[in-house]
């Protein structure tokens, strides 16, 4: 059997309850959803337990236990069942009637006969029941004690002894058996899957440093449950056992931070994933655009009110600073479409690739052709950067050696900003408009779509990276926005004497 890894098992648990949560169908359904499956649960018994112990168990009737099994199965596609607790003989006669009916591809069996406690869970008359049930199941799952009931023995005392029983009861009944060796003392804890069905055996082992801890409550469960899920999931059972072993082994090392109770404690079921993924959601791209764009309102708002920006819109900004300013940006756009070739360089998509690399050349063909066109034969043409030039390239080129993601996001403010302000500015445009050129560019609907492409491929790229990940993108792209402010400043601060010359006008078919 096998599926693709995109499939999320629906995977249903027929077990007793735990209030305290560690066990039962509790633990099953946290096992499961750990492993990457959808969890469903059959309620056979009422347990009154907590992690010192179980008080009284309430077994509803087995007509209702056969209606909750018919409802799920009549509406879900099961892909795999754990069976866990069961108490008698008459709830694994109606069990094994659904198992017949139903036939579900996968079936992992926790045979529950004796908890972690010592209390026994299983009523002595139900134990033929219980052996025929192993018979239908394609996985047993019994702990030294449990293995020992079902052979009808004593229970090992050593793991040979152990794998032998083991080997024996899947001879017997016809199933594989995961033997487990929790129960024995010594340094290492040793788990085997074997299949006896076939001659010589098959027999894998999987070996652990034993952990010092109380907190084992549900082991068995969790096991059996998370084995499930993942073969259901990948289809296969020795990748299957491997996978949870070692997931339950970082959840029995995570368990003491639960601090729940005062016996067995349980496991923690989502320690590794919590470490490893973090608690925090991740932002939609609408959501990561509209954030960003609110923490630079202050920003956007002082290039509203500078000289440079409202006498460009009027009209009325000197030409020998807008002509400082083109040469200034002259400069900037070629370091700036070298940064941009090196974002399609590393872009993970042929789609970004290409898009990135577009815009590289757009910024040499396009926008260099408008400042070539202005400020060709204007003395003095050729200027030396000024310190708001270096500084933001300087923060472009930090931005680049911190990754692909950071990097289109320090680039971005050179869209999203300049087509903010252009399309605001450009209703001031008109045919005798000294800087009309200029304005119709930067409002100029294929900028805007170059503009939105930019913004889905960076929200996209911080929508999907780690918080950490994403608060230094953010920081990027407003470091990036206040260079753009002070670009747009600096030409009435830092241009000085040196006007020259301009040409009138440029049409905007140059660009």
């Amino acid at each position: 059997m096998s599926r693709a890894r995109t499939h999320i098992p629906r995977v249903l648990s027929i077990a007793g309850t735990d209030p305290s949560g560690g066990a039962g169908i509790q633990a099953d359904l946290k096992s499961i959803a750990a492993a990457g499956g959808y969890g469903m649960a059959v309620v056979t018994a009422l347990v009154a337990q907590n992690t010192r112990g179980v008080r009284s168990v309430h077994t509803p009737p087995v007509s209702f236990l056969v209606e909750q099994l018919d409802a799920v199965s009549d509406d879900v596609e099961i892909d795999a069942v754990k069976i866990g607790m069961l108490g008698g003989a008459e709830v694994i006669g109606a069990v094994s009637s659904w198992l017949d009916r139903v036939r579900p591809p996968i079936v992992v069996l926790d045979p529950v006969m004796v908890a972690t406690s010592g209390d026994r869970l299983l009523e002595r008359d139900a134990e033929d029941a219980l052996r025929a049930l192993c018979e239908r199941v394609d996985l047993v799952t019994p702990n030294v004690p449990e293995l020992a009931l079902l052979l009808r023995e004593s229970p090992a005392r050593t793991w040979p002894e152990v794998r032998a029983q083991a080997e024996q009861l899947s001879r017997t009944l016809g199933v594989r058996v995961l033997a487990k060796g929790g129960h024995l003392d010594g340094p290492d804890a040793v788990d085997a899957l074997v299949d006896a069905r076939i001659q010589p055996p098959d027999v894998a082992e999987y070996s652990a440093g034993r952990i010092v801890t109380t907190s084992t409550h549900g082991t068995g469960c969790s096991l059996s449950s998370a084995i499930a899920a993942r073969v259901a999931r990948d289809g296969d059972w020795n990748t299957a056992v491997a996978e949870s072993k070692r997931w339950l082994l970082e959840s029995v090392r995570g368990a003491d931070a639960l601090h729940v109770g005062s016996g067995n404690g349980p496991v923690h079921h989502f320690a590794g994933l919590w470490e490893r993924g973090g608690l925090r959601t991740r932002p939609t791209l609408d959501e990561v655009r509209e954030e960003w764009w609110r923490s630079i309102a202050d920003i956007r708002a002082d290039i509203d009110r500078l000289p440079f920006v409202r006498g460009l819109g009027e009209g009325t900004l000197p030409r020998a600073a807008f002509l400082w300013y083109l040469a200034q940006d002259a400069l900037y756009l070629r370091d700036y479409a070298r940064l941009l070739a090196e974002a399609s360089r590393r872009a993970p998509s042929r789609d970004e690739q290409a898009f990135w690399a577009r815009s590289a050349s757009g910024a040499l063909d396009g926008e260099l052709q408008l400042h070539d066109e202005w400020l060709s034969g204007v003395p003095g043409g050729n200027v030396d950067p000024a310190p708001s030039t270096t500084a933001y390239l300087d923060h472009l080129h930090a931005s680049a050696r911190e990754g692909y993601d950071v990097l289109i996001a320090a680039l971005l403010p050179c869209f999203w900003l300049y087509q903010d302000v252009g399309v605001r500015l450009e209703r001031h445009s008109h045919a005798a408009h000294p800087y009309a050129s200029w304005l119709e560019t930067y409002a100029d609907p294929a900028f805007a779509e170059a503009t939105d492409t930019a913004l889905r491929w960076v929200t996209r790229a911080a929508a999907r990276a780690d918080e950490e990940r994403r608060r230094r993108m953010a920081e990027a792209f407003r470091a990036s926005a206040v260079h753009e402010r002070e670009f747009f400043a600096a030409p009435l601060r830092e241009a000085g004497p040196h006007g020259v010359d301009s040409r009138p006008s440029l049409s905007k078919s140059t660009v």
